[in-house]
């Protein structure tokens, strides 16, 4: 005769554990001796050695299931009790085979073959017990049914999230069934279901039906919905300084669009970007009107002045400290002001930025100041520069519109002379940001393009007009679907190139030319080295450059940490003031990354091959 069908459904909906506890307890109370149910403690003074153990268990299963009856069948509990008789453990043996049975239907062997024995030992040796299941063929899904109730059902804007809970459904057809996939499945689409429009949906039922004669299970759940939420007005807490104005640009919510956890999860990280609060948290009030639900906005404002001090060394400009002081209300404006100090050996600096809050469309004024007096080549210049202008600045992309005023003053070649340039532009620049992993990506791909046009000043104020590009792009490599994030070796590519185009005539700032060489750039080199070389020997900036860099970076797994990578690498670089004169010089050499909270520490051994000299580089942080 075929055996029944079994059905599984409550107890997959209550959980596998629930009667291995009670079975136990009982069987231990009904024919326990009064020893057994008070240990004594050992006494104080009679040795130190570990008691016998009252028996030893042995599992013969498949490894998988070995080590979940290893780590959970509740007759391991029981081999410390010394006092444990031979009745005791019958019966805990007959309720270890139930256990057995029931951790195994988690790994869908609904129909395993069970035997457990106590086996024969010499006299004065821990008894053994001896369990041995084959599991049998596991359970494979044969169909899975999701329903819908309440608004989704009927709606039909809501199409594509039901399409989307229905092909997103991890546990399909032919899967092998078990207790963890069928819980995460169900957890997923319950997510899916409560992140867009309908906060209070749930699961207002499920069921596995199991056949264990054909090795199969029928899968069915129920999400109910509810109402529809759209989003009502913001009621916004803590604030003390700022106007609600400010919070309602950054957070861009609009009363009676669809509610959607991920507009909520972006307005949250845009106001704590925005460096105004220290905290920020966002949530939807689903307790009134479904169609103008209100979104409660907790904040707790950042101070009003802020003094951070840093110290911090590199091989391109040694050891550097400074000082950066922020005020989110400076005084007639009301703009945030952010000033800092900065020196180190090439070079020095002092400026302040000054920007208003957003618009409706995140775009803010601009305008600073920076004086700085810095090695450019063999040369010492000191600039100033003066901008003013428009931006826009989000996670992924950057845009800033300006007007700028440059100056620099610089020695002539013989150190005769001081050379005074100046310059008026218009400009624009543009940043976008695809990189995963920051501070220390692991992969993507960044862009950015500055293309700025004017006039020098003076007697013979000449037109000119400038570009620069440059670009970056990680590969992973040979990871597979599995693998974490940045756990695989990658290829980081990197670009430069830049024009300035006037006429040969023309009376140009050193800080609108170009020149490479350093940590971040060609390696091998100093710190801007790589420049037009002059005839008496010297190295000053020029009019177009081209550099880039091919790195091989593999993760080494140290104890267990991915924090340590090994790199190997190439850079090239030339910097001329006509296209034809452009002669790259190339550097070579290998270096080791360590993952750092502020970013990559990256130490690299680097040969300049122009020079026939080694160099050591060393430099921390990640920025683009």
């Amino acid at each position: 005769m075929p055996a029944p069908r079994q059905h599984h459904s409550r107890m997959f909906g209550l959980g596998l554990a629930f009667s291995r506890p009670a079975l136990l307890v009982l069987a231990l109370l009904a024919g326990a001796p009064a020893s057994l149910l008070a240990q004594p403690s050992a006494a104080v003074g009679q040795g130190s050695e570990k008691p016998a153990a009252a028996f030893t268990l042995e599992i013969q299963a498949p490894p998988s299931l070995s080590e979940l009856l290893t780590n959970h069948l509740e007759l391991q509990r029981y081999r410390e009790l010394t006092d444990l008789g031979d009745a005791e453990l019958l019966r805990l043996m007959a309720a270890a085979e139930q256990d057995a049975r029931s951790l195994a239907a988690t790994l869908g062997y609904f129909a395993p073959d069970i035997h457990i024995q106590q086996v024969a030992t010499e006299t004065g040796q821990p008894r053994v017990v001896r369990l041995v299941v084959a599991p049998g063929p596991p359970t494979t899904v044969s169909d899975v049914r999701i329903l819908f109730t309440g608004a989704i059902a009927l709606d039909a804007v809501a199409q594509n999230q039901r399409q989307q809970i229905e092909t997103s459904w991890p546990l399909r057809q032919g899967m092998r069934f078990t207790q963890a996939g069928w819980d995460a499945a169900k957890l997923l689409a319950v997510r899916q279901l409560t992140s867009q429009r309908y906060p209070r949906g749930q699961l207002s039922s499920s069921s596995a039906d199991v056949d264990a004669e054909t090795g199969s299970a029928l899968l069915t759940i129920t999400l109910d919905s509810g109402p529809a939420y759209h989003l009502g007005e913001l009621r916004i807490e803590g604030l003390q300084r700022h106007p609600a104005s400010l919070v309602q640009r950054l957070a861009q919510l609009d009363a009676g669009s669809d509610y959607a956890l991920p507009q909520l999860m972006d307005a949250q990280q845009r106001l704590a970007d925005s460096g105004y609060f220290d905290a920020v948290f966002l949530s939807l009030d689903t307790t009134g009107d479904p169609t103008a639900a209100p979104v409660r906005v907790q904040l707790r404002e950042s101070q009003l002045q802020k003094l951070v001090l840093g110290l911090g060394a590199s091989t391109d400009g040694g050891a550097r400290m400074s000082a950066e002081h922020t005020h989110h209300q400076s005084p007639i404006l009301g703009w945030r002001a952010v000033s800092k100090l900065s020196f180190d050996r090439e070079t020095s600096s002092i400026g302040t930025d000054l920007t208003s809050p957003p618009d409706d469309k995140q775009t803010r004024w601009l305008m600073g100041g920076l004086l700085q007096t810095q090695h450019a080549g063999s040369f010492d210049a000191s600039s100033q520069r003066l901008r003013f202008g428009r931006g826009q600045a989000s996670e992924q992309i950057d845009r800033n519109y300006y007007l700028q005023y440059d100056r620099a003053d610089t020695l002539s070649s013989d150190g005769n002379a001081l050379v005074i340039a100046q310059t008026v532009t218009a400009n624009y620049a543009y940043v976008e940001r695809h990189l995963q992993g920051l501070p220390a990506p692991v992969s993507g791909w960044g862009l950015g393009v500055e293309f700025g046009g004017g006039s020098t000043l003076g007697a013979d104020g000449r037109p000119f007009f400038r570009v620069l590009a440059r670009g970056l792009a990680i590969l992973p490599l040979g990871q597979g679907l599995t693998a974490s994030p940045g756990s695989g070796a990658r290829l980081s590519l990197r670009a430069e190139t830049g024009a300035l185009l006037a006429d040969a005539n023309a009376n140009l700032p050193s800080t609108q030319l170009f020149l490479t060489g350093g940590d971040k750039t060609v390696r091998g080199y100093a710190y801007h080295d790589v420049g037009v070389a002059k005839s008496n020997g010297q190295t000053g900036p020029g009019r177009y450059l081209a550099s880039g860099g091919l790195e091989w970076q593999q993760p080494l797994n140290l104890r267990g940490s991915n924090d340590w990578e090994g790199a190997l690498f190439v850079d090239a670089g030339a910097v001329a003031d006509v296209p034809a004169d452009l002669k790259a010089k190339v550097g070579v050499g290998a270096g080791m990354r360590w993952k750092s909270p502020v970013g990559p520490l990256q130490l690299d051994l680097a040969y300049g091959v122009a020079i026939e000299r080694w160099r050591l580089h060393l430099n921390v942080g990640f920025a683009f």
